[in-house]
């Protein structure tokens, strides 16, 4: 089994960064038998995305988030 696994591993190595993420995505969602979860979070991204397109919401910049958090924990 070690060797099967050794052969899965380098031969996803050799994919993209892209997908190499979706890859470790599709494996950590298959140790989950709650599709709840992966449900719920497709509706908040969708429900994100449609505040952004209607106006309701704005977008910053990463680095304007990351002082925001940094200055939020002081």
């Amino acid at each position: 089994m070690k060797k099967q696994l050794e052969i899965v591993e380098a031969e996803a190595l050799k994919l993209s960064p892209e997908e190499r993420a979706q890859l470790a995505d599709r494996l950590i969602s298959s140790l989950f038998e709650d599709h709840e979860i992966e449900d719920a979070w497709a509706a908040e991204v969708e429900r994100r995305i449609g505040e952004i397109e209607g106006g309701r919401a704005s977008m910053i910049s990463a680095a304007e988030s990351i002082a925001r958090a940094r200055t939020a924990i002081r």
